[in-house]
């Protein structure tokens, strides 16, 4: 099987010019055969009826004189049989072939009939016409001896075809080289890609489907270098996060095996490794729910519920987290009947509202409203804690991203809990943003259609 889109190329327009001129040579033979051999007939007729005009005005030694020194005879044959059979011939060069007549042509043409003859195709025709002289009837037989027009016009068709084809063949491979050389290098840069080299240039300038499809190409390029560095980040970052609590469960357990060591500092060991055992137990619930959600391509079950009283009861669930800091909710809720997740929205206000609730220093204040208009219903959560800067802002919704590197000892937690956040919101064809300044806190805007 050929597998080089080059000799495909060339070879399918071969075939269909080939293919296309003999089809189109016989059609048209097979049309126009009988209007061809009429003409050719004409042709033989008219000059059958000269040389039997020469015979009725001259006597026949001196009309087979005449005829014997015809021009035309270079391009007719004449054969001329009288009642006894014998044969008289006229033709300038030696060595025709001719078509064979038969005795009861001759008796046709003696009786005074016309005898036509031809074969098949669109040459030879034999035509037989009765000669009368003055020593009685005779028979004669013309056909045409040099190629007819007709002929050659059909020779000439099939050389300009053929001319045609070999140059058009020469052609087809300089413009299937020029057509060729972009999918090579889309094949070339495919191979580099599929290598982990995504510095590649193609430097297509074309336009059409080729051009068009080189494009993409590239989109899909910077798209594929995206997800690879993502692909590294994450991977970093899951070792990152991974790696801290095994070495400090590995650090304690290690102490652990000493044998001079108190029971309090036993028990506190054993409540770290717990600790630690429960922060990677959480952070593998995180990526296997993002990793679900990711893959979810549209909302499972809907339900209607009452929004601001899922966000009373959401705040209520955290009050040990708020209450003992002394932190204060001031809420601005409106009854907002939402069709959507419950349980998948349920998590999105616990994430929020528990990075307000860390963040926001002992005895700040927490605001949350909603407004609904233009069939949507949008959720404002505010705090008055450390807020973000505007580079993190941009990254606060990325896996395994923290925005307060400086503190993460203090406040924990492994960076997945808006990055689920904004997966569910983006299930529910909602939006999601960020205002914040450092130091003068920060608020999160859900928009969310009131009938997904």
């Amino acid at each position: 099987m050929i597998k080089s889109l080059y000799i495909r190329v060339v070879l399918t327009f071969l075939f269909s010019v080939v293919g296309g001129a003999v089809i189109a040579f016989f059609v048209a033979t097979w049309i126009y055969e009988d209007q061809l051999n009429d003409n050719l007939r004409v042709t033989l007729m008219d000059f059958g009826q000269d040389v039997s005009r020469i015979y009725d005005l001259l006597p026949v030694r001196e009309a087979d004189s005449y005829v014997s020194g015809m021009k035309q005879l270079n391009s007719f044959y004449v054969r001329i049989y009288d009642r006894k059979g014998q044969l008289q011939i006229f033709s300038a060069i030696d060595g025709h072939d001719p078509l064979h007549v038969t005795a009861g042509q001759i008796a046709d043409v003696l009786k005074g009939e016309v005898v036509q003859t031809r074969t098949d195709g669109i040459d030879p025709i034999l035509i037989g016409l009765p000669l009368k002289t003055e020593i009685g009837t005779k028979a004669m037989f013309v056909e045409q001896r040099a190629p007819s027009s007709t002929t050659f016009i059909i020779k000439w068709v099939l050389n300009f075809l053929m001319y045609s084809l070999i140059a058009g063949s020469l052609l087809i491979l300089v413009a299937a080289m020029y057509l060729i050389r972009p999918i090579k290098k889309l094949t070339q840069a495919t191979r580099q890609i599929a290598a982990g080299d995504f510095s590649v240039k193609l430097n297509i300038k074309q336009s059409g489907e080729l051009g068009t499809l080189a494009r993409s190409f590239e989109q899909m390029m910077r798209e594929l270098q995206q997800l690879e560095q993502m692909r590294r980040e994450f991977v970093s970052n899951v070792s990152h996060e991974v790696q801290s609590p095994l070495t400090s469960i590995s650090g304690y357990a290690l102490a652990l095996q000493q044998a001079d060591i108190t029971d309090d500092e036993r028990s506190r060991y054993l409540q770290i490794i717990m600790a630690e055992a429960e922060r990677i137990s959480k952070m593998s619930d995180s990526l296997l729910k993002l990793s679900v959600l990711e893959s979810q391509p549209q909302l499972q079950q809907r339900v209607k519920f009452i929004l601001d009283e899922q966000l009373r009861r959401v705040i209520v669930a955290l009050q040990p987290q708020w209450s003992a800091r002394n932190i204060t909710f001031e809420l601005d809720l409106i009854p907002a009947l939402l069709t959507a997740d419950y349980d998948q929205l349920n998590q999105v206000w616990t994430n929020i509202i528990g990075n307000s609730i860390k963040f926001t220093p002992d005895g700040g204040v927490i605001t949350v409203s909603i407004l609904q208009e233009n069939g949507d219903v949008t959720v404002r959560i505010s705090d008055t804690g450390i807020g973000i800067s505007q580079e993190d802002q941009q990254r606060i919704f990325e896996r395994f991203f923290k925005a307060d590197r400086s503190h993460s000892r203090q406040y924990g937690g492994s960076g997945m809990g808006l990055a689920i956040v904004k997966q569910i919101v983006l299930l529910h064809q909602g939006s999601i943003r960020v205002e914040s300044e450092p130091g003068r806190g920060t608020v999160i805007i859900v928009t969310l259609p009131l009938i997904g």
